[in-house]
């Protein structure tokens, strides 16, 4: 089978990935690149040029991993720029911007990109809906423990633990790349 690496500095994030495309039988390898991301409201755009540049790095086949959190009661924010907001207010600050509202609901979404020789970046999406806890519960990493996806008993991702692979957006757009993957 065709090598195919992960280009991702997270190693949580790479932990997932390795576990959920295992499943499907698909072995992956964890690439620590620097890659330029582009700012745009686009998570798609951003991973596409994620996978470009991981490819021009490595000349090997690789995924790239973008993901957000869009909350609708905040227009989508922080989505593209989930990253930057957890580095900088964290949990702690998007429950601030939170309290008072009732409208809780949000969108987790996941793109996967794949990039060979070719060029051309494929995508492969998931999205799993939601709601923002009032509190931070859980210990884990991210946006974890104060989102809530939907079927989870009311529990956020956080308390679901190794669970959460069977509820998380990751794993589905992950599974729609190792099915295609496997065909190809």
């Amino acid at each position: 089978m065709t090598e195919l690496y992960f280009a991702t500095s997270n190693a949580n994030k790479f932990d997932e990935v390795r576990k959920i495309l295992s499943d499907y039988g698909v072995r992956v390898e964890m690439t620590k690149l620097e890659l330029t991301e582009i700012q745009s409201d686009d998570l798609a755009r951003i991973a596409s040029e994620k996978a470009r540049n991981a490819y021009a790095s490595l000349r090997e086949n690789v995924i790239v991993e973008d993901d957000g959190l869009f909350i609708d009661s905040l227009k989508g924010f922080p989505g593209p720029y989930s990253a930057f907001v957890y580095k900088t207010i964290g949990n702690e600050g998007i429950l601030k911007l939170m309290e008072g509202i009732t409208d809780r609901m949000a969108t987790f979404k996941s793109i996967i990109a794949y990039c060979d020789s070719d060029l051309m970046p494929l995508m492969f999406v998931g999205e799993v809906k939601g709601t923002i806890s009032e509190t931070r519960r859980g210990r884990s990493w991210g946006y974890d423990p104060i989102f809530v996806p939907k079927d989870s008993g009311g529990l956020t991702y956080a308390e679901l633990a190794s669970r959460k692979n069977e509820l998380s957006h990751r794993k589905l757009a992950l599974e729609q790349f190792a099915k295609w993957y496997a065909e190809k």
